[in-house]
């Protein structure tokens, strides 16, 4: 059936590929978190523990939010690793690494995700995709402000 929300096809085909982008970002994202979860160690374990899972369990709910919008707008999410790795900017985490250099891949990896975030804004305006919008803006708050307590775990002072 045709899809008649208001906003053309072009511009929903353009907004659902930035999505889809973002859902392979917050896939990676929420599969190196995991990991890190189960393998953290050191004199921080509990609190990286728990950190992680907090955040990977928040990341895991908002794949469901991006993919269903993705379907909204009339297209097919991606659901497979070989199209996420295609898709997304961060890179998947080495089997194993200190809780630090864990602490900074998630860093770097939430920045991402704002950065691409940040990209799709102008084509869900473009579209005046208000919903698209909305979902940016939250998800881009839970990211920077994920990136800002990490850093703060890594600083020196």
């Amino acid at each position: 059936m045709q899809i008649q929300i208001g906003i053309s096809e072009g511009d929903r085909k353009k907004t659902a590929d930035g999505l889809s982008r973002l859902l392979a970002d917050s896939y990676i994202l929420y599969l190196k978190t995991h990991n890190f979860h189960w393998n953290v160690e050191g004199p921080m374990f509990n609190t990286l523990h728990q950190m992680f899972m907090d955040q990977y369990t928040e990341l895991w709910n908002a794949l469901d939010l991006i993919a269903e919008r993705i379907r909204s707008l009339g297209f097919y999410a991606p659901g497979s690793y070989k199209k996420y790795s295609s898709l997304s900017s961060i890179a998947e985490a080495e089997e194993t690494l200190s809780a630090n250099n864990m602490i900074k891949q998630l860093l770097d990896g939430h920045e991402a995700v704002a950065k691409t975030i940040r990209s799709i804004f102008p084509l869900a305006e473009a579209g005046s995709d208000e919903a698209s919008l909305d979902l940016l803006t939250q998800r881009l708050q839970v990211h920077e402000k994920t990136a800002w307590m990490l850093r703060s775990l890594l600083a020196e002072k």
